[in-house]
């Protein structure tokens, strides 16, 4: 039902009328104005501009912002507008925009529920210009209404009008229960105009959006029969999501009288749409009430019907489905789908949606898949393979041409671009994959929505038409999706080349593989993926991960990989300088985050958990959202973790994994000041693990900050000064060159923990450099201020000593060198002959930023060295070949995955504390008092920390120095071969009955466990309180890298017994038992 007057409604319930008393005064200024000018006859002036203001129906708001000048220009405009109408056959755009300082107004002609795809689109301007940036500082409401009358009999269209104001908060400031106070938080006009009933539904889902992540999406049926659907979200936490709506409820052939943007200085947005059904979505319903397959003939056959046959779906209808068939189906519609467009408002197949040639779900899978298709195709293909085994891996120039061959062909083969092209020719398969994808993952519920019953019903009776209903309705289908084998033979059928057939064969194997997807809950704010990793390719990725996740949001995109069902690992943010490096960075995201799993696995070799990684990169236009997306992902992935269903919020979800699973995150670049929240969130989501969820949080909550304590250093320089011990220097006399600046946390407490003569520095910043030795107290200062080398006082540096700084142009060095630019000479310094020193310690930088085709650059003409001694902090700063190189040539290089190993076994004993203590006791004992003061237990507690990082640094110090000189491996292949070793051991170890040793799992367990821990918990507690499968992973992970520390990783045939024998004595036991 359409309304006659909205004011009439809003006076009843919600907005008071806009009143403009000077109106006939305006009026006959107008006039004036229109007659002085002599564009239009003066016969019809007075007819005209009546119209204007009283048949065309526009909001007095309109009258009040624009001058009398203004509106007499709009009306010779329109009048123009309808002369020119009558001698074309198409239609007429009207236009008119102001901008003023504190807002603006926007009108354009509009056929209701018809989406523009041509001229200015101001929906996407408000969005882009007012409202995506809007913040409780800065902040814009937007007032939208329809013209109840056409603009003129020729056209068929109203004039749709957008009034944009500066928000004017009554407490721009709220702190404490001010900010869940309406009457606070809100802007004055909003509040001038709101009726109590409006307050109090705004007031209401104002309290759930602070309380939540995503969306919170409420509809009423208003007494006109129209529909008010109201939408509250968190400020920033979407984009383009004013203009997606209008496209979403269009689709399903309803339109908007008027709709709202409020803004509110708790930082809360809510927009209220006012919705009602179409004209030609009316003339389709009237024509689905008619008997028998009359009604079906109407509504088009198939592809060579009208656009508005084609409009509407259930919550995962094809885009060929008929609109829906009543408002409150529309409404049941569109409240299921604006959370899937909440969490991708935009996306390359967009105008496809706004034509009804996709549905909204089909649009967003057609994104996911297209992100899977750029990182899971495989590129490399069997010609590679076999060039693989050919090649000798030994020899450098052969592994030189075979990672240049690698990056060509990932880089050049299929680009972003081509992909989507594909994607979009092929779109027919694009529908026929997603109702593949939807048949596994959509589970229809029991008891749906009385307006999804209706139009069940209905639908149930039309089947005989071109109605396509994907899997959301399976009962309700015309046919059944195709199967995998029939997918594959279609795309052999239709694709007119192999690159086609690929790209679209990778869609297949993207269902295939997905095991649990949120993308059917009704509330969400990233779509989320549990992968089976089956589909990685053995060539690219030998190491097969225990699980992948794929998680996608308006702001990013991102991964999780590990290796072991218990897992640990970091989240990184991965920022971008400009679109070159972005598009760098979305090419190596996955296999950069593989990397850094694999290394994270064998680096937690002395720990319970295996490795895992998580990666988020940053779209280019949201490099300043990090915390936005790591929300986003954290809350993507919990989806997939928790089971259980809350009405409306969260349903449950196909599982074809089987099994519960917890994933365990901890600090990386760009993420340590999350870990408080994330733990909080869980909690606030109910997850039972939410106290181990992170580590790196707050000593507020309990965490062990890894660079207050130093915990990664700890580790890192434990083999420099192993070296210092083995090769008897002086580590004052020695120097060093430095990745990663006294403002990073390995950074800073290198510099606070060495004695060393450190000749260069490379940061975030720029280069510091010294050949005689930077200033140490200097130094020190800032490590301990965390300040980048930009900060370092120049007077202390010596005569040949400089800085260049990333922003830098054409400097001349001491030695009359000239940079021509800062950026390309700190990106490379690392290879610049100016950083030449004893050690080399990255603690900082791109992984890979040494590798086999740039490791040459490190030698000198004589083929000596530039460093003697390389201690890799940092992750993957060095690929495996170009260590290789460096040792062959003499350099003793001790490998990430050993060196940088401490804060993995902070972690792990952080979570051990959290698992072993009841709530109370972990407040009391392990979290920062009220007056600011750490417990007595929380600082020994952390001095144990330390000296079981240095402890077991040492030992692989010890094991690596002695079997390199034993077997003349390289000690890069030796660290592999440790973890390997130890890990397999601990994997076997957990199969025997060693565990059911009671004498001897005491023992073990006394040794394995803190000392503090064991004096302030017995440990019969700890054995009842810790979950069992960490226990024995506990003890599984003590005796296997004792065992291969002390006997190495290819010990004799009775070496095992040989080291058991000790416990047993120990323990009282014996070997039979």
């Amino acid at each position: 039902m359409t309304i006659a007057d909205p004011a009439a409604v809003a006076n009843h319930s919600d907005y008071t009328d806009n009143v403009y008393s000077g109106k006939l005064d305006h009026r006959a200024q107008v006039c004036a104005l229109i007659e002085k000018d002599g564009l239009v006859p003066k016969h019809v002036i007075e007819s005209e501009v009546k119209w204007f203001y009283d048949v065309l129906g526009l909001d007095d708001m309109y009258f009040m912002l624009e001058d009398p000048a203004t509106v007499a220009g709009h009306i010779t405009s329109l009048y123009g507008a309808q002369l020119t109408s009558m001698n074309k056959t198409n239609s007429v755009d009207i236009t008119f925009e102001s901008r003023r300082e504190q807002g603006a107004v926007f009108i354009h002609n509009s056929v209701p529920g018809i989406s523009k795809t041509e001229g200015p689109n101001y929906e996407k301007m408000i969005d882009a210009e007012y409202l995506d940036i809007s913040v409780p500082q800065s902040a814009f409401r937007v007032e939208s209404y329809r013209s109840r009358g056409k603009v003129s009999k020729s056209l068929d269209a109203s004039l749709r009008t957008y009034f944009v104001n500066a928000c004017d908060f009554v407490n721009a400031d709220p702190k404490g229960d001010a900010a869940l106070d309406i009457n606070q938080v809100s802007d004055r006009t909003f509040l001038a105009k709101a009726t109590p009933v409006v307050l109090d539904l705004y007031g209401t889902v104002m309290a759930k959006v602070l309380g939540r992540t995503g969306p919170v999406i409420v509809s009423e049926e208003l007494p006109s029969g129209s529909y008010r659907l109201v939408i509250g979200y968190r400020q920033r936490s979407t984009q383009g999501y004013f203009s997606a709506l209008s496209d979403l409820y269009h689709y399903y052939g309803l339109y908007s009288s008027r709709k709202y943007v409020e803004q509110f200085s708790n930082g809360v947005t809510i927009i209220s749409l006012y919705l009602d059904l179409a004209k030609h979505a009316k003339r389709l319903a009237a024509g689905s009430s008619g008997a028998g397959s009359g009604a079906g003939s109407g509504a088009g056959s198939g592809a060579g019907s009208s656009a508005t046959s084609s409009i509407g779906s259930s919550p995962v209808l094809g885009a060929t489905a008929a609109p829906p068939v009543s408002i409150e189906d529309g409404i049941a519609q569109i409240m299921r789908e604006a959370s899937l467009l909440f969490c991708i408002p935009n996306t390359p197949f967009q105008t496809l949606f706004k034509t009804s040639e996709l549905s909204v779900q089909e649009a967003v899978y057609g994104y996911a898949g297209w992100i899977f298709a750029q990182h899971f195709l495989n590129r490399l293909g069997s010609e590679y393979a076999t060039l693989v085994d050919i090649l000798d891996p030994t020899d450098g120039t052969d592994m030189a041409v075979l990672a240049k061959l690698k990056k060509r062909l990932r880089q050049e083969t299929f680009t972003r671009e081509l992909i989507l092209d594909i994607m979009l020719r092929h779109r027919d398969l694009l529908k026929d994959l997603y109702a593949h994808f939807a048949q596994a993952h959509y589970i229809h519920t029991e008891t749906p929505a009385p307006g999804i019953r209706r139009l069940a019903d209905r639908l149930a009776d039309r089947l005989q038409d071109s109605l396509h209903v994907s899997l959301s309705m399976a009962r309700l289908q015309d046919k059944a999706p195709l199967t995998r084998d029939e997918l594959l033979v279609k795309i052999a059928r239709v694709t007119s080349n192999d690159h086609d057939a690929m790209v679209m064969r990778a869609l297949v194997d993207f269902n295939e593989h997905v095991l649990k997807t949120n993308f059917y809950q009704p509330t969400k704010v990233a779509l989320s993926f549990r992968m089976d990793p089956g589909f990685l390719p053995a060539i690219e990725y030998p190491a097969k991960p225990y699980g992948l996740f794929l998680v996608i949001g308006n702001e990013f995109r991102g991964f999780h990989v590990r290796f072991q069902d218990v897992a640990r690992g970091g989240i990184r943010i991965v920022r971008s300088r400009n679109a070159e490096a972005f598009s760098i960075n979305q090419r190596t995201l996955f296999d950069e985050n593989y990397s850094l799993a694999s290394t994270q696995h064998r680096k937690n070799k002395d720990i319970p958990e295996g490795g895992s990684k998580g990666t988020i990169l940053l779209n280019m236009d949201a490099q300043d959202k990090a915390a936005v997306a790591f929300e986003k992902y954290v809350d993507a992935v919990l989806d997939l973790l928790l089971t259980g269903q809350s009405p409306g919020i969260k349903d449950r979800l196909v599982d074809r994994l089987g099994r519960s699973e917890i994933l365990f995150f901890g600090p990386d670049e760009g993420t340590a000041g999350f870990m408080d929240w994330a733990s909080q969130h869980a909690r606030r989501r109910g997850a039972p693990f939410w106290k181990a969820f992170t580590t790196g949080k707050s000593q507020a909550l309990g965490g062990i900050p890894h660079d207050i304590y130093g915990m990664t250093t700890r580790s890192v320089h434990q083999y420099v000064l192993g070296i210092v011990r083995q090769l008897g220097l002086d580590e004052a006399a020695c120097t060093k060159f430095q990745t990663g600046g006294p403002d990073g946390d390995l950074g800073s407490n290198e510099i606070k923990i060495s004695r060393d003569r450190t000749t260069a520095i490379v940061d975030g910043s720029g280069v510091l450099c010294d050949p005689r030795g930077i200033d140490r107290a200097e130094l020190t200062r800032l490590a301990l201020a965390r300040q980048m080398v930009q900060h370092f006082d120049l007077a202390k540096l010596g005569p040949e000593g400089f800085r260049v700084l990333v922003d830098d142009f054409q400097v001349t060095l001491p030695d009359g060198s000239l940079v021509q630019d800062g950026l390309s000479f700190r990106n490379a310094f690392h290879l610049n002959r100016m950083a030449a020193a004893d050690f080399f310690v990255p603690c900082g930088g791109r992984p890979e930023a040494i590798d086999i085709n740039n490791v040459g650059e490190l030698f000198e003409p004589d083929g000596s060295t530039r460093f003697k001694y390389v201690v890799e902090g940092a992750n993957l700063f060095f690929t495996q070949d170009a260590r290789l190189r460096l040792e062959k040539a003499g350099v003793h290089l001790f490998k990430d995955a050993s060196a940088n190993k401490g804060g993995v076994t902070s972690s792990s004993l952080e979570v051990l504390a959290a698992l072993s203590f009841s709530d109370d006791e972990f407040a009391a004992l392990m979290c920062q008092q009220e007056d600011g003061s750490l417990p007595a237990f929380y600082q020994e507690y952390v001095a144990d920390v330390q000296k079981a990082i240095e402890a077991n640094a040492a030992r692989e110090f010890a094991c690596l120095w002695s079997e390199s000189k034993r077997t003349g491996k390289p000690k890069s292949v030796l660290s592999d071969e440790l973890s390997v070793a130890i890990v397999e051991l601990r994997k076997s170890l957990e199969s025997t009955n060693l565990w059911d040793n009671e004498p001897l799992r005491h023992l073990i367990m006394r040794l394995a466990l803190p000392a503090r821990l064991l004096k302030e918990i017995e440990l019969e507690t700890i054995l009842s309180r810790v979950p069992l499968n960490y226990l024995k992973a506990i003890f599984g992970a003590y005796l296997a890298s004792h065992f291969v520390y002390e006997y190495g990783a290819n010990p004799g045939q009775f070496a095992f017994f040989e080291f058991m024998s000790r416990f047993y004595t120990k323990a009282g036991g014996s070997a039979d038992k």
